[in-house]
């Protein structure tokens, strides 16, 4: 499933451009913060949900804990970068239709 938090940003900066003008400073502050999403996106979570995994596998290894874990951590967090330019795209294509 391509990034819905990256379509909406980059549809946001899109629309920004058209009616503010790619030279604003509004452009230029809708541009880093659509960057912002798309590495946390890609990049930050992605490597909270790899690590997350790992942890899990730890839990569930025998007579490494010394206690019994309630809850497991959730593994999917993040998009791949695949993801998130699909996700980019379908937002430019959206903010210049609309």
């Amino acid at each position: 499933m391509p990034s819905s938090h990256s379509a909406v940003v980059t549809c946001l900066a899109t629309m920004v451009g058209k009616t503010a003008g790619i030279d604003s400073y509004q452009f230029a502050l809708s541009v880093v913060f659509a960057s912002v999403v798309m590495y946390d996106a890609a990049g930050v979570r992605r490597a909270a949900g790899k690590q997350a995994k790992l942890l899990n596998k730890i839990i569930e290894t025998p007579g490494l804990t010394g206690g019994e874990v309630s809850e497991k951590l959730v593994e999917v967090l993040g998009h791949t970068p695949k993801q998130v330019f699909v996700g980019a795209i379908i937002g430019i294509i959206v903010g210049i239709i609309v």
